[in-house]
């Protein structure tokens, strides 16, 4: 708890900073606190007290793991905000601030024990991202897709409330262990309520991930948003979305699971699908990499489809692996625009010329986030079909692994235009500072030693 507390302190600090017009001291001070925070979550591993605050949260390893995740993903984004918010506002502590807020609600969806405080974490977690979304008051891009995410996000709580409202009419209760003790006690009694309850909360979830076909936000908002709030989306949220998902679907549905599996393998069909081929079509490396989220989104909820003891490993390392992934491609995608002016695959032309060690990090990236053996993106893809294999998903296991060569394609074309196309004849000198040149070598080598020796993550739960 005490990691929650300092990053909504630390948020109201920010706010005084800017009021104060210290600029200079936002981001050094931001990243201490994401420090402080992170080392009060080191130092609660292994050391588990149970639900607290009458059961309304629980910091196991479990939720620990995430909000690291969470809190080292942000750190990483946040050092790449060095001048890049100032280029877009001189309201630059907000973007801190809010930024922070959203972290806070991440690590209570990670760590909630009770449907009440699921639903304050994702409206925290929301709220600042609909602002942050929509901040570029005068591009409409960014004003439809704030629009886009605050209706679409208001719909689908709506569908999440209305779940647990359910629920809740069936048991009598909002914690999760008690939910869990009804479905055990009352295993042929169990209320109509509560099968409508789970399919009500699967849609809600199902929005939150961008799960299709439900994902029809998660384009337009992603491309309208800044490119380091959708780099945040892309990650923190997501990550912060599944754990809340795997936590609520393994440890409290699972004697159900013969009801909703059928729901969650048909949506998982649709998801890759939907994914990987319109992935396919784009000519914009940044909506590429949209509608690629949403095919990741799918192969994620084979930890739940197929949940077990592995699920939780499975879903930490495949999680990590697209979260370095994605920061590397998205601050490769800053550089390369704010050389080119461009966000399509040509801006991208002889950049293994021009910039040797951006176009590999940035291949790296790709190479990950396709599942070539010796990166991390290849370990998550293997532990996601072994626990499908474990369960005997064989068809839904072929269709993904059709679906993972198309996703091989449209990465790889992304390396094809660095490395065999010729660049055009006005093109700019890519300047690559010192914050990305440390983010993006941090990313590429943690990427290839998670791929190495996948152990030192996967030892974790």
């Amino acid at each position: 708890m005490a990691a929650i507390i300092t990053l909504s302190l630390l948020g109201i600090l920010v706010l005084y900073l800017g009021l104060y017009k210290a600029k200079s001291a936002l981001l050094p001070v931001t990243l201490l606190g994401l420090l402080l925070a992170l080392g009060f979550e080191v130092s609660k591993w292994n050391n588990i007290d149970g639900p607290i605050y009458n059961g309304m949260v629980v910091f196991d390893n479990y939720a620990l793991a995430f909000s690291i995740l969470c809190i080292v993903t942000t750190g990483l984004i946040l050092l790449l905000s060095k001048e890049y918010f100032s280029s877009i506002s001189n309201n630059v502590a907000e973007y801190y601030c809010l930024i922070l807020f959203s972290l806070t609600g991440a690590l209570l969806v990670c760590s909630y024990h009770n449907f009440a405080m699921l639903f304050i974490g994702i409206e925290v977690m929301s709220v600042a991202l609909y602002i942050l979304v929509g901040i570029r008051k005068k591009d409409y891009n960014s004003n439809e897709a704030a629009l886009k995410y605050f209706l679409m996000g208001a719909f689908s709580t709506g569908f999440l409330l209305f779940g647990i409202t359910l629920i809740y009419g069936a048991t009598g209760t909002f914690d999760i262990s008690g939910v869990k003790d009804y479905l055990v006690l009352n295993p042929q009694s169990v209320s109509p309520l509560f099968y409508s309850g789970i399919l009500l909360i699967l849609v809600g979830l199902c929005f939150k991930v961008g799960a299709a076909p439900f994902h029809f936000w998660t384009p337009d908002v992603y491309e309208g948003a800044p490119i380091l709030i959708t780099s945040y989306m892309s990650t923190v949220v997501k990550v912060a979305s599944f754990a809340a998902f795997l936590r609520l679907f393994y440890f409290v549905f699972i004697p159900l699971h013969d009801f909703w599996t059928p729901v969650l393998l048909v949506i998982i069909i649709i998801t890759l699908f939907v994914g990987n081929i319109s992935a396919l079509m784009q000519s914009s490396f940044k909506r590429m990499l949209a509608y690629s989220s949403i095919s990741h989104a799918g192969y994620m909820l084979f930890a739940i489809v197929a949940v077990g003891s592995s699920s939780s490993a499975g879903i930490l390392t495949y999680a990590t692996a697209y979260s370095l992934a994605s920061v590397a491609a998205f601050a490769g995608l800053i550089l390369v625009k704010k050389s080119e002016g461009s966000e399509q695959y040509f801006a991208f032309n002889g950049l293994g010329k021009r910039s040797p060690l951006l176009a590999f990090i940035i291949t790296v990236s790709m190479l990950s986030l396709a599942g070539i053996p010796l990166t991390a993106g290849f370990i998550g893809k293997f532990m996601m079909f072994s626990t499908a294999m474990q369960d005997y998903h064989i068809i839904l296991l072929l269709l993904a692994v059709a679906n993972a060569a198309i996703g091989i394609f449209y990465y790889l074309r992304v390396v094809v235009h660095m490395y065999f196309k010729n660049e055009e004849p006005d093109t700019a000198e890519i300047v690559f500072p010192l914050n990305f040149k440390i983010v993006m070598v941090f990313t590429a080598v943690l990427t290839i030693l998670i791929g190495v020796y996948p152990d030192c993550i996967i030892s974790l739960l």
